[in-house]
Order: structure tokens, then sequence, then C-alpha cells
């Protein structure tokens, strides 16, 4: 049985780490669409999770929770910057006016949607000890 994932939407010839690909629009728009609900999910959850700490002697001072909190917050930060670019580069190497010869760029698009699994829950994670360190 063929594979169904993104990666069976590339036509490409490939010989060790050269590889002459062609480009799919089916692969192109799930690129993008997955760059737009990524960005929207990061903004989402910080928006819910409000601000924690405000400068620098309230992190020390803090409490476990919100210190955990914060801790979320930059993995969070962390994974949006790795998983965007993940998920620019495969988009791009998709893009309709992009075939081209080269070294080979393979699994950007899966390595990128696998972060944005993590980061979603490293940001359920920020929203409920953020949640939980206000009360």
């Amino acid at each position: 049985m063929p594979n169904k994932g993104v990666g069976a939407f590339e036509k490409h010839l490939r010989l060790w780490l050269f590889e002459c690909k062609e480009p799919s629009q089916e692969a192109f728009r799930l690129g993008l669409g997955a760059i737009v609900l990524l960005i929207a999910a990061h903004v989402l959850a910080n928006l819910l999770s409000g601000c924690t700490v405000c400068n620098h002697d309230d992190i020390q001072k803090a409490s476990l929770g919100r210190q955990l909190s914060l801790l979320s917050l930059f993995f969070t930060w962390v994974i949006l910057a790795v998983g965007l670019g993940m998920l620019v580069i495969g988009t791009k190497a998709n893009h309709k006016s992009n075939a081209s010869c080269g070294l080979s760029h393979h699994h950007f698009l899966s390595i990128g949607g696998i972060l944005c699994f993590v980061h979603s829950l490293f940001s359920v994670a920020y929203y409920v000890t953020a949640t939980a360190s206000i009360h």
C-alpha cells in the first residue's frame, strides 16, 4: 500500500545526496496551512496565558509553578522558531516555480509537522502552569 503522507506528494529522482525534484502543489498548500496554524496557535496560547513575569527580579522570586510556566514559554518560542523554519524551508522547496536539482533536503515538512505537535504540548503546559500560578 503506498504512503499517503506529505512525502508521497513529492516527485523526485535521487542519486546519493544529489536530488532533482519536481515541486508538489499539494505539499505546498499543506505546508502553508501548517505555517498559518502554527503561528495562530502560538499567538493564541500567549494571549490566553497572559504575562506571567515582567522583569528579572520576578523570575528569581517566582514560585515553582511560575518558573515551570516560564520554562514552558521558553520552549514554545524555541520550538516555534525551529518548527517554523523547517516548515518554511519545506514549503518553499515545493513552490510551483521552484523545480530544481541540488543537495537533498527531504523531511523538512514532516519534521516541521512533528514540531507543531510538540509545540502544542508545550503551549498547553504553558497555559496550565500560567493560569494555575495566577490563582
